[in-house]
């Protein structure tokens, strides 16, 4: 009989795809139940910060019904590898069209993003879903990107590194 492995070992990427999947779920039947085992996954941490606690409280609560409907809109795009129109205010309120091509969401302290390439500054962008004003899906073929090449607070060379090869 093989043994059952009652932690498992996952990465910050499948963490926060987890941590995405249960924000769709809002109040459902089995979210307490999800939300309760995705903590679950935080117990063996070695340093508990500000940081991680913020961020854990923001992976296990539900996101509001606007929020949530955008974010179910980047992870289709996301799987479907197709490039999203954001309409986003930037943290002055400017408002720009974007066309993106998302790579992965994330949480950080109280907030979701949308990670993914933005044409419009042909860069690595990180959009946060709480000023997006819409998400529009496209048709438009989006290029395939890794996640882990993508993903922010890793160290700068390696970032830049992603973007060369």
């Amino acid at each position: 009989m093989l043994p059952i492995r009652t932690r498992p070992s996952l990465t910050a990427a499948e963490i926060a795809a987890l941590g995405l999947s249960l924000a769709h779920l809002g109040a459902g039947p089995q979210s307490a139940t999800a939300r309760r085992a995705l903590r679950h996954l935080f117990d063996d941490l070695e340093a508990e910060t500000d940081v991680i606690a913020t961020t854990l409280a923001t992976l296990t609560s539900p996101l509001d019904g606007a929020t949530a409907r955008r974010a179910r809109t980047a992870a289709i795009a996301i799987t479907a590898r197709l490039v999203v129109r954001l309409h986003y205010a930037d943290a002055r309120g400017d408002v720009t069209i974007r066309e993106v091509e998302p790579v992965t969401c994330l949480v950080h302290r109280e907030h979701w993003y949308l990670v993914g390439w933005c044409r419009m500054r042909q860069s690595i962008r990180a959009f946060r879903f709480d000023r997006m004003l819409a998400v529009e899906a496209t048709e438009i073929p989006a290029r395939p990107h890794r996640a882990d090449r993508f993903l922010p607070f890793q160290p700068r060379t390696r970032a830049v590194n992603a973007l060369t090869s």
